[in-house]
């Protein structure tokens, strides 16, 4: 008996993943492929979406293999990718965003800063757009980015006829559509889904942008998660491995995804669901609120209208370095070298050794402020910079373990300040979903739940995100009628963990160190 099942992709930072889920939710395969990343300054980072496109094709072909699936029992897939920008002409063929020159380069990666100065000049227009992104520009987001090519590289942005977030990209390439998903609109273009007219010209030329619309080939009006895009064309089919009867859905937002992947068990107690805070955390970290109306909130992106579901809207928070600041400490300090899963785990190891003789006292004299790569959220500062308060002398393999779980505190208490600016805006966050690789460390894991006071839940799904974007491409191939239903339908639940109360004191005093911290730092720079 002929089976339905789905194909979900999930594009991050250094590879693609997808995996083969039943209707039920459940994963029966699971592959990954890496992807590359050009460096040519340390505010410059470069994918090749060919490469990406490779990369996902063979993912999907691989886990296919592993599931023992079948192409024609395949009836959806949907993708979601990092805000990656790409970058191609009216025919399209790829065109550079490299400094190198090189047209393979072609998509400015999420975390790239180079238009810092882009996203000030945004920011200071005061116009209606900004109180949809927390009031402030981040360079994370596609407006300054183009702004920043079309000054430094004319003959790049003379060339573009096509420009897409990397999951409107993936679609494309599937597909042939050039629909945009309301997520990426909403969150990283300026497009203002809960209004009539989403686009707002006047602020587009105000910033040098008017021939955007046409540049990016951008449609008037965005399409809502899961959207049914189409059949994948026949190339695409070729290249995944499966049929031109598998139908595309709208995707989302990496970070955006794993949201729902975690929250979808209550999107039909929407007005209790902003009880609930997600945080996606892996090289970075988003945290994700969903409200049933606007809550505008300084520092934090949103509110975003259906960004994640259909009338629902999103508050989105985030650091910009968090398993990449453990990785840098490991880098960085005497003791340490690659910080490959392994060394994760010694160090880790080692820090639980070293408590149960110290206790939560453990390196208390030692601070850290997380900012290495900015402050995203809540204070929108991407220009503020990391402090490390209480270094010796000490290089052996202990001081690097203090230092590590140190930083662990940090990125712990920066999402506490991020949750408690959420409930000055009426949210009532209670309870902390966590899914991505911050899962497979248990330092992190215990401190989301002590130094917040939050009951955490890790998800039971053996891959979250990869499960909602099953969800999307069900909705897409017509199994279940609503996005929505699609997600109470196959959501997998979740193991919770209460916080310890005995560590409340040691961590309200690191946080009131951490906040003062913050005030010192503004200090000094005022008089830098």
């Amino acid at each position: 008996m002929k089976q339905s099942l789905l194909v979900a992709v999930d594009v991050g930072t250094g590879s693609a993943r997808a995996g083969v889920i039943t209707t039920a939710g459940d994963l029966l395969g699971r592959a990954e492929r890496p992807i590359a990343m050009n460096r040519t300054d340390a505010n410059h980072a470069e994918h090749d979406s060919e490469q990406i496109w490779a990369a996902v094709c063979g993912a999907v072909r691989d886990a296919m293999s592993a599931a023992s699936a079948q192409p024609a029992d395949v009836v959806g897939i949907a993708f979601d990718a990092t805000c990656s920008l790409v970058v191609r002409d009216r025919a399209g063929d790829p065109v550079t965003v490299s400094t190198n020159g090189s047209d393979n380069w072609d998509t400015i990666v999420w975390l790239d800063h180079r238009a810092l100065a882009e996203a000030g000049e945004c920011t200071a227009t005061a116009h209606e757009v900004l109180n949809f992104i927390g009031g402030v520009m981040s360079p994370e987001m596609e407006v300054p980015k183009l702004m920043w090519l079309k000054r430094h590289m004319p003959a790049s942005w003379s060339r573009a006829g096509m420009i897409f977030d990397l999951a409107d990209f993936l679609s494309w390439k599937a597909t042939g559509s050039q629909a945009r998903s309301q997520s990426t609109l909403t969150c990283k273009w300026t497009y203002l889904a809960h209004a009539e007219a989403g686009w707002r010209p006047d602020f587009l030329a105000q910033v040098g942008l008017a021939d955007m619309l046409e540049r990016a080939a951008l449609p008037d009006a965005a399409s809502p998660v899961g959207t049914d895009l189409g059949p994948l064309t026949f190339a695409a089919a070729a290249d995944l491995g499966l049929t031109t009867d598998c139908r595309v859905g709208a995707g989302l937002i990496d970070a955006h995804a794993g949201a729902l992947g975690v929250l979808g068990a209550f999107t039909r107690e929407v007005d209790t669901i902003d009880r609930h805070l997600a945080l996606i955390a892996g090289t970075s970290s988003c945290v994700m609120a969903l409200s049933a109306e606007a809550r505008p909130t300084n520092g934090v992106w949103g509110p975003y209208f259906g960004a994640v579901l259909p009338g629902v809207w999103l508050n989105e928070g985030g650091q910009s370095a968090t398993g990449a600041l453990l990785d840098h400490i490991i880098r960085w300090h005497g003791a340490g070298g690659e910080p490959d899963a392994a060394m994760h785990r010694r160090i880790a190891e080692r820090v639980m050794e070293l408590r149960r003789h110290e206790g939560l006292a453990l390196a208390n004299r030692l601070h850290v402020l997380p900012d290495f790569h900015g402050n995203r959220s809540p204070l929108a500062d991407p220009q503020a910079l990391g402090v490390i308060s209480g270094l010796t002398l000490d290089s052996d393999f202990d001081s690097l373990c203090r230092l590590y779980w140190r930083a662990a505190v940090a990125i712990a208490l920066g999402v506490r300040h991020i949750l408690e600016t959420f409930n000055t805006r009426g949210y009532a966050i209670d309870t902390l979903h966590v899914t991505g690789g911050h899962t497979k460390n248990p330092l992190l894991m215990e401190l989301y739940a002590d130094a917040t006071g939050c009951t955490v839940v890790e998800p039971a799904a053996k891959d979250a995100t990869l499960l909602v974007m099953a969800m999307v491409a069900a909705t897409a191939a017509g199994l279940y009628p609503s996005l929505d239903q699609a997600c109470a339908a196959m959501q997998q639940g979740g193991c919770a963990h209460a916080p310890n109360a005995a560590a409340r004191p040691q961590f309200d005093k690191d946080y009131a160190i951490f906040l003062e911290m913050h005030r010192q730092r503004q200090v000094i720079e005022a008089m830098a």
